[in-house]
C-alpha cells in the first residue's frame, strides 16, 4: 500500500509562516515522496484565512493544542489578539484534506502552535519551549493519523514501510 502524508507547506519551500518565510526541509525522502505523488501540503493557518506575514501566536498558560480543541485554552498573538478560532478552523480544515486525499500520516513543522508535535512554545512569547501537540497536530492525531515532525522523518520513513 502506499501511504498518502500531509505535510506543512513552509517544509516544502513556500513562504507561509507567520514571519513570511519557509522552513525547506532538505530530504532525499521527500523528493522520492513528491515523485510519486505521495505528499499533500497544507499550511493549516493560511487554509483558515490567516495573511502572511501575521504576529506569533503562542497557546496561553502552557497548554496545549488538546486543550484548544477542547476549549480550556486559547491561541493567542503577541498583540494579545484571539486567534483561536482561526486555529480550529485551521485543525478542521487539515484533517479534512487529509480524510479526502487519503493521508495515513502527517509531516509537520515543530514549535507551531499549529503543527508543533515534539514542541510548541509556553506562552510567554520568550521561545521556552515545552513538550506538546499544537492545534492541528492534536486533531489530526486524536483521529487516528500519525504525526512526525520536521525532525523525525528518518521516522517517517520507518514507519512508512511498516503495514498499518
Amino acid at each position: 500500500m502506499t501511504y498518502k502524508i500531509l505535510v506543512s507547506a513552509c517544509l516544502m519551500g513556500h513562504a507561509v509562516r507567520y514571519d513570511g518565510r519557509a522552513k525547506p526541509l532538505a530530504h532525499p525522502a521527500l523528493e522520492r515522496w513528491r515523485a510519486e505523488g505521495r505528499l499533500v501540503m497544507i499550511c493549516p493557518e493560511i487554509s483558515a484565512g490567516m495573511p502572511v506575514p501575521r504576529p506569533p501566536a503562542e497557546i496561553e498558560r502552557g497548554a496545549s493544542g488538546e486543550d484548544v480543541l477542547s476549549a480550556t485554552a486559547r491561541v493567542l498573538e503577541i498583540t494579545g489578539g484571539d486567534v483561536t478560532a482561526a486555529f480550529r478552523k485551521a485543525a478542521q480544515n487539515a484533517l479534512r484534506l487529509a480524510q479526502e486525499t487519503g493521508c495515513t500520516h502527517a509531516l509537520l513543522i515543530d514549535g507551531s502552535p499549529s503543527c508543533g508535535s515534539g514542541f510548541i512554545y509556553d506562552g510567554s512569547f520568550r521561545r521556552a519551549r515545552r513538550h506538546g501537540n499544537g492545534v492541528t497536530a492534536a486533531l489530526l492525531k486524536r483521529a487516528g493519523i500519525q504525526v512526525f515532525s520536521d525532525r523525525e522523518i528518518d521516522r517517517l520513513e520507518e514507519s512508512l514501510a511498516t503495514p498499518l
